[in-house]
């Protein structure tokens, strides 16, 4: 009896012990499923939120911008100066995701050599991007210029942002930092097609004479990069991706442009400003053979110049024969007449976009005369500040163009690489004020002016009734059949790309002339 009454205790104990077991693992079935639930809740949150949020950016940059819509520029831009400008200035961009990677099928690899300064550099490189883009082929990161006049030895990586080049535009173009391992002991040796492309040419020349050659060679190498690409006749979504590189792919490093805002700050804080790319450097004299207002030893050492640099071809110049056509720079003299003609305040402050002057204070003495408030970068910033680009020339452009950018007015004296690119970026960025001097018409007016053909009045009514229409306004390009050097170029008015203008055909008529 007492067996039997332990053997059913033991079983109760059992089943106890069983049910305690099943209950537990019950419970634990229930809170698993609840966090199970709780996770997937949370992750569905989050997904939706991600979702809502690329909407978002994606109505942002339908509805935002009035240019070219979602494609920033260096800076942010206001159009409430000088409070909106330093505001959004010293704010950091936002981060958006990375555009999805186009897949296609690769046709070989492009390498390219850039020839000239900064400016003439960047249009080639949103040429070759766009060239590489439309044969389907892998473009690695241009080589900059390293043996020319100036003698920079910087690097792509030096000036602009390289991973943001690459990672913004890889939903055209596949690019690398450098050639693939395997092809990276053939470029060493050597083993490649090299070649200049002729220039001006359109995208059929590229997809029937230079693919069939990067296909053959799978590495080809193209040595010359200046105006490589005509200004018209071309696709429009080709002239958009020229565009796109330009405003949007080719960003500064942070160091220049952080640089650049502190500038502007520093100018801001004081009103506004004009930029005056005043290129009237020795350089510039001597390739173009302008030496008006110089003296004999500084027609001497110019002409020495010329004469050293075997690649600039023309030696024998006629200076006031080139000067009358309107070939040459403004001399210091001449812009501070023109901008006093114009009507500029002699209080605003005046930047100097260049590099050294030739002639030095002397020379400038005839600008400073009429407008005190006369800067440079040299004069606005600690030379620790500029350290990092001394003896670099492309990195002081850099800093002069953002600044040329940012300023209420921009004036060249002379219409090379650097004023037609700015002038674009400026058409791009709502049309800022650009004066486009013309240098033909001012010279034989300033002649007539100081041979006292003239009054003040007379000359001053005259120089500001003819740039009326010249102050970077709303325009088609220019375009001459067979004389692309002649023509408008493409960088210093890509209408294509200005959604004022298509407005402006889809309503009113567009003005030829502004």
């Amino acid at each position: 009896m007492c067996k039997l009454e332990k053997f059913i205790y033991h079983k109760k104990l059992w089943e106890m012990k069983v049910k305690f077991l099943g209950d537990s693992k019950f419970k634990n079935s229930l809170v698993s499923r609840s966090r199970m639930s709780l996770w997937m809740i949370r992750a569905m949150t989050i997904l939706l939120l991600w979702s809502c949020f690329v909407h978002l950016v994606a109505l942002g940059e339908m509805w935002g911008p009035r240019l070219l819509k979602g494609w920033p520029s260096c800076f942010n831009h206001g159009h409430d100066f000088p409070m909106a400008a330093a505001q959004e200035m010293s704010s950091l961009p936002m981060k958006l995701a990375l555009p999805p990677k186009r897949i296609y099928q690769n046709n070989g690899y492009l390498m390219v050599s850039c020839n000239g300064g900064l400016n003439q550099m960047r249009a080639a490189i949103c040429d070759m991007v766009t060239i590489a883009r439309y044969m389907n082929v892998t473009l690695i990161v241009p080589e900059l210029d390293k043996t020319s006049f100036w003698n920079d030895p910087s690097e792509f990586k030096d000036i602009f942002d390289m991973d943001h080049f690459i990672t913004s535009l890889r939903d055209e173009v596949r690019i690398l930092k450098e050639v693939p391992p395997r092809l990276k002991r053939r470029v060493e040796l050597g083993v490649y097609h090299t070649m200049p492309p002729i220039s001006w040419s359109n995208m059929s020349y590229y997809q029937d004479q230079i693919l069939p050659l990067v296909k053959k060679h799978k590495v080809l190498h193209l040595n010359k990069t200046d105006t490589r690409l005509v200004n018209n006749e071309l696709p429009v979504e080709v002239q958009k991706l020229r565009c796109r590189v330009n405003f949007n792919g080719l960003r500064f490093t942070p160091k220049i442009e952080e640089l650049g805002r502190r500038v502007v700050k520093i100018l801001r804080e004081k009103g506004p400003f004009l930029v005056l790319h005043l290129r009237y450097e020795m350089d510039m004299l001597a390739f173009s053979g302008c030496s008006h207002g110089c003296n004999r030893y500084e027609e001497e050492e110019l002409t020495r110049m010329r004469y050293a640099y075997p690649w600039w071809k023309e030696k024998v110049i006629n200076s006031e024969l080139k000067r009358k056509e309107g070939l040459c720079p403004l001399t210091p003299e001449e812009t501070a007449l023109t901008l006093s003609a114009l009507g500029i305040d002699r209080n605003v402050q005046i930047y100097i976009a260049a590099g050294e002057i030739y002639g030095g204070k002397r020379r400038l003495k005839a600008l400073t005369d009429v407008f005190p408030n006369v800067v440079r970068k040299e004069t606005l910033l600690d030379s620790s500040d500029l350290s990092f680009c001394q003896n670099h020339s492309s990195q002081m452009a850099a800093l002069d163009y953002l600044i040329s950018l940012e300023s209420d007015i921009f004036v060249p004296t002379y219409y090379g690489n650097m004023a037609k690119v700015v002038e674009g970026h400026r058409r791009f960025l709502g049309f800022k004020k650009t004066i486009e001097l013309n240098r033909k018409f001012l010279v034989n007016l300033i002649d007539e002016y100081y041979q006292g053909l003239l009054s003040w009045e007379v000359f001053s009514t005259t120089v500001k009734s003819f740039h009326a229409t010249r102050m970077g306004g709303p325009k088609k390009r220019l375009v001459i059949p067979n004389k692309p050097k002649e023509e408008d170029y493409f960088y210093a008015n890509p209408y294509e790309c200005l959604q004022l203008l298509h407005e402006n055909e889809n309503g009113n008529s567009l003005d030829e002339t502004k």
